[in-house]
């Protein structure tokens, strides 16, 4: 029997089986094969049809099942990880009104600065931990200002992994994890955010109903089996956005436990019990998956860093190099603090870690006689690592106090260079895990039965590679990153 993951992205969706006794990984497929479209109408738009990201659900699960030769009655509950931030609205057919406005979608930014102007920052950091800045509350805004006959017709909206358990189910529903990625949730008060609301003139009737992130969230129906291949009557268990599914997918639910990943932008998500919150303009915080209304607080602080792994296969397609291996040899040819070469790796848009400042990437103190590309390579695996250190100084000033960095076995954190750098800098173990959004989403739907510990040791028996520790003797780290941070202060005091 197996349980059934699902990962919405923005480029592709993955779709995961795992054993329902063992939580293995059985197989995983991505649709489609090559990039998802995204519509682009004006400079800083994003959208998406939320009905291709339902086809391609459907051609995932026919695929799973054929390739592995399983029948839909095998299949024994769903769970579902999503894009994070995105507006899907529709009618009261749930048919989509307009296409969905998706998280890396910029049109909203201004009408977020304003309400955080207005509500004030005391409000906006006691009660919502976040500025409203471009989330899905500020979107749902620029369609009520911008659209207002498309507006008018809203029956509910929903989050992008709202929508898949609608189409599979024929029920509207969402989590307060899902609402406060929206910044729709008070966290003071443990209800709908009344104040940002108020402030929008948007009516509360558009929410959909609340349900537990873990539990029978709703069943396949007849609709949703024929479309879909699954079985009527099969539970849909559990359901996040991909940043708390990453973190659940490495088993990190308690205060000091952090989850990271390097891929072409970094992030680091580090779990709070606290709402204090002095970084919410460099910061994300949102209900973590275990958050429960009235209990000790769950928070996931979300730190992004825009200019991580772009920058190295920037360098992969402009040096005289033909692949990251070799980028990684020459890398390690060179001495800790690059001979000098420090690399600024900040080249994918605005910062909000540097408080929104687009810094670009900047290239410091080349020696045109004595340095070569192999210094470069060096410089920038230990610039995006610094970069990763530095996001770890914002936290721990917000309240972190990290114990484990746990991260998957992909991107940056297969470089040794880059794992050691930062491990050996904030003085952390680093776990590494072989594991997906789409596996993690499958094992969350056993956590109805509310085993953590369980759902724990099948990450550590099935995942587990290796970990990084920090090197014993870490001056030629400190003074190389002490170099870096000078460099980049010195860059944003003149922005």
């Amino acid at each position: 029997m197996y349980y059934l993951g699902l990962d919405i992205g923005s480029s592709s969706i993955k779709a995961a089986l795992v054993e329902t006794e063992t939580g293995r990984s059985i197989a995983v497929v991505q649709e489609p094969e090559d990039e998802m479209s995204m519509y682009a109408e004006k400079n800083g738009w994003a959208e998406q049809h939320p009905n291709d990201w339902w086809q391609h659900v459907c051609k995932a699960i026919s695929r799973l099942k054929s390739e592995n030769n399983i029948e839909a009655n095998q299949i024994k509950g769903i769970g579902i990880s999503y894009q994070m931030h995105g507006l899907v609205v529709v009618d009261k057919d749930g048919k989509p009104l307009r296409k969905s406005i998706i998280w890396c979608d910029s049109r909203a930014v201004d009408i977020g600065n304003k309400a955080y102007e207005t509500i004030g920052e005391e409000v906006c950091t006691s009660s919502l931990l976040n500025s409203p800045a471009n989330f899905t509350a500020s979107k749902l805004k620029w369609v009520k200002d911008n659209e207002p006959e498309v507006y008018k017709q809203i029956y509910k909206f929903m989050l992008p992994g709202d929508y898949i358990a609608y189409k599979f189910s024929n029920t509207i529903n969402t989590t307060i994890s899902g609402l406060s990625e929206g910044v729709f949730w008070n966290f003071k008060n443990d209800n709908i955010a009344d104040v940002l609301l108020g402030h929008y003139g948007i009516d509360e009737n558009l929410i959909p109903d609340l349900v537990s992130t873990f539990g029978i969230q709703s069943i396949v129906s007849k609709q949703g089996e024929t479309e879909s291949g699954i079985s009527a009557g099969t539970p849909i268990f559990y359901r996040a956005g991909d940043q708390p599914n990453n973190a659940l997918s490495l088993n990190v639910f308690n205060p000091g436990e952090v989850a990271s990943t390097g891929g072409t932008s970094g992030v680091i998500y580090a779990i709070t019990d606290s709402l204090s919150v002095k970084e919410s303009s460099r910061v994300n915080n949102f209900a973590h998956v275990n958050y429960t209304e009235g209990e000790e607080a769950r928070i996931g602080k979300l730190l992004c860093i825009n200019g991580a792994g772009i920058q190295y296969r920037w360098l992969l397609n402009n040096l005289d190099v033909s692949s990251y291996e070799e980028m990684n040899t020459l890398a390690n040819e060179i001495p800790v603090g690059s001979d000098g070469v420090c690399l600024i790796p900040f080249g994918n848009g605005a910062e909000r870690m540097l408080n929104n400042k687009d810094i670009g990437t900047r290239i410091l103190n080349l020696n045109l006689n004595n340095h070569h590309k192999g210094h470069l390579c060096r410089a920038a695996l230990e610039g995006i690592a610094f970069s990763f250190v530095y996001g770890m100084e914002i936290l721990t000033s917000d309240g972190i106090k990290p114990t484990v960095i746990r991260a998957g076995n992909d991107n940056l954190y297969r470089s040794e260079i880059f794992a050691n750098t930062v491990a050996t800098l904030i003085n952390q173990d680093i776990e590494i895990y072989n594991t997906t959004g789409a596996i993690g989403a499958a094992r969350a739907a056993d956590l109805h039965k509310g085993d953590f510990e369980s759902f724990g040791k099948r990450i550590m028996e099935n995942d587990y590679v290796m970990t990084y520790k920090p090197l014993e003797d870490k001056t030629a780290y400190q003074e190389a990153y002490n170099n870096w941070k000078k460099e980049l202060e010195i860059i944003l005091k003149n922005k």
